[in-house]
């Protein structure tokens, strides 16, 4: 395939890095030297509400739990294991591993025993902290499968207290000299990738990535998480597992711009602690945005108001296409009747979802993969800007970035400050800056493979438009040719499906095939509401084969199809009465569907499609 990218490569200037001989906490003491008391966290304090953690407060805990973790004999480059759902001791304990001298493991709570004893033998790790007895029952189990010892402890309030407990006779002065040796170059944590085709690879992360993304990535998206060196008002509330590198770097970015951050550990909890918590700024994945759209759709739908929440999800999405037609071509504009229109609906419909996300919330990021366009164009029209990025395990952090002034809706923004992105003869997208990893943990050979030069081949396809806004198209790997030679790129055709209220996983299938055709998963919560909605009762493998639910996708499709060549439609398509899942083995524990494991398991289904 030829590059058909109008622009070969988009660069934004950067900001600025410090001495090679500094480290992330050096960045992280300076900016507590500059407002020792900015709140940097909140926790909850039981009745219901939140308390401040100053910047003074906190670091006098972290160099505690640092101190305790050398007196038990954590050397500095040593790999400590973060095995816990996302929480405030996973905060503390993440910078005490850097104060320490140490590099951090963050682990998935999901993970299994077997996924663990991989991250276990590979990293090196001796020590875990765990968020439960069940999680250090699974590390004690792939300790021994992997005949190596691991030691274990508590990462909860008391656990730290504990740790910080042991390390009451350790000098301040070996602290800060551990805490020191550290350079730029210096490994700070070894993340696993998702591994959607193969075996976790450990992704080494240096405190250079981390600096770089403190310092270029919140310079560029400042007005997103509304930031300045002198306010202390943006605050966020951090829900996604801290064991994915996004969440990871914009917790570092936020402690270091003192951008206040409170955690949600659990999906039970997330809507009280949006109420009480009231943040100005979210980061989430697109599955949250579909399910708040959908939940919303639904509970008007049940309430007798769908004809009203339709109208207003029209008017959302027009106006926000409005918008992109003047800021980036020759259109007037919103007229002032579907200003009217907008604002009507604002008092009846979008006030209620800004209320839903704590009532305060000014924008949104979007990471990890793709969100369509129509739900963008409509939060944004509600008053909520969506903003999407863009960025992999190996580039520590968002590359790219839609920010206020600069929002085109479809792509992913334009590159931070430092990155350089290039599209390669083939599409592939090569990045370039100081977030771009130090290769895979103990594998030199697909280090080199995964660079181009300087730049770090990405596997996937995009191009960037006259502006410099880069477009993903999808992965270069999943590529279909199908038997008549048509390239078809499966994720748009798929993403596209998704927006549908009754689908949650889609498998564009079509390789060496006369045409395209999908496996389909439904959303068994939708699918219950749906049902309800039209009076009728349907397990999962009814739904399957009913002719309404049958005839709503095949709308769907009908839709996406219109986009498309002939050769790229999907021509048929087939239910499947189970969904894909972590247990199953066809989704990772990042919710990416394992595109090959999904083909593979479901070989007869795939034959069931090209039957005549």
């Amino acid at each position: 395939m030829q590059n058909q990218s109008p622009v070969h490569e988009s660069a934004t200037e950067l900001v600025g890095m410090p001495p090679a001989d500094s480290n992330i906490t050096d960045l992280i003491v300076a900016s507590c030297a500059d407002r020792p008391d900015a709140p940097v966290y909140a926790v909850r304090n039981g009745a219901g509400g939140w308390v401040d953690v100053h910047f003074t407060a906190f670091l006098t805990q972290v160099r505690a739990v640092a101190a305790g973790l050398i007196a038990r004999g954590v050397q500095p480059g040593d790999r400590v294991g973060l095995f816990s759902p996302t929480s405030y001791a996973w905060a503390v304990l993440d910078q005490a591993v850097w104060f320490a001298g140490a590099v951090s493991v963050p682990i998935y709570e999901t993970s299994s025993a077997h996924q663990v004893e991989h991250i276990v033998t590979d990293s090196g790790l001796r020590v875990v902290a765990v968020g439960s007895e069940e999680l250090g029952e699974r590390v004690a189990e792939a300790a021994g499968h992997a005949g190596v010892d691991v030691a274990t402890f508590p990462l909860t309030d008391a656990g730290l207290a504990e740790l910080a407990e042991a390390g009451a006779f350790v000098a301040d002065d070996a602290v800060e000299h551990a805490r020191s040796l550290a350079t730029l170059a210096s490994p700070a944590s070894i993340v696993y990738t998702s591994g959607t085709t193969g075996r976790p690879k450990g992704a080494v992360i240096t405190h250079g990535n981390f600096v770089g993304a403190a310092i270029n990535v919140l310079h560029f998206a400042r007005e997103v998480v509304q930031w300045s060196p002198e306010t202390t008002t943006s605050r966020t509330l951090l829900f996604l597992p801290l064991a994915h590198v996004l969440a990871h770097a914009v917790q570092v970015i936020c402690l270091y711009a003192r951008i206040q951050v409170a955690h949600s550990g659990s999906p039970a909890t997330l809507l009280g602690d949006l109420a009480s918590f009231h943040p100005t700024w979210l980061l989430a994945v697109p599955r949250v945005f579909e399910k708040v759209e959908a939940g919303i759709e639904a509970k008007a739908q049940k309430g007798g108001t769908g004809p009203i929440y339709a109208a207003a999800k029209r008017t959302a999405i027009e106006w926000s296409t409005a918008v992109d037609e003047a800021e980036f071509g020759d259109g007037p504009g919103p007229s002032a009747l579907l200003r009217a229109r907008r604002a009507l609906f604002d008092r009846l419909v979008y006030r209620k979802i800004r209320e839903a996300l704590g009532g305060e919330v000014i924008s949104c990021v979007s990471g990890a993969s793709a969100l369509s366009p129509e739900l963008v164009h409509f939060f944004r029209g509600a008053g909520i800007p969506i903003v999407e990025g863009y960025g992999l395990t190996e580039t520590t952090a968002p590359a790219t970035v839609n920010i206020p002034g600069a929002h085109r809706v479809g792509t992913v923004g334009l590159p931070v400050a430092g990155v350089t992105v290039k599209i390669a003869e083939d599409g592939e997208i090569l990045i370039r800056g100081p977030v771009v990893f130090d290769g895979y943990h103990g594998m030199p050979q697909a280090s080199a493979e995964a660079m181009e030069d300087d730049f770090f081949r990405t596997g996937d396809i995009g191009a960037l438009d006259e502006h410099g806004f880069l477009r993903i198209t999808g992965r270069k790997k999943d590529v279909i040719i199908t038997a008549g030679g048509k390239n078809v790129y499966p994720t748009p055709m798929e993403e596209a499906l998704r927006q549908h209220r009754l689908i949650e996983h889609v498998v564009v299938v079509g390789e060496n095939r006369p045409f395209v055709g999908a496996l389909i998963t439904l959303d068994s919560e939708a699918l219950t509401q749906w049902a309800l909605d039209r009076e009728l009762s349907l397990t999962p493998a009814e739904a399957a084969t009913d002719p309404t639910v049958l005839a709503s996708i095949q709308e769907a499709v009908d839709q996406v199809n219109a986009g498309v060549s002939r050769a790229e439609s999907i021509r048929r398509f087939r239910i499947l009465d189970h969904p894909f899942t972590e247990d199953s083995g066809h989704v990772t524990q990042s919710q990416k569907l394992k595109r090959a494991q999904v083909i593979e398991d479901h070989a007869e289904d795939v034959e069931a499609l090209y039957r005549r």
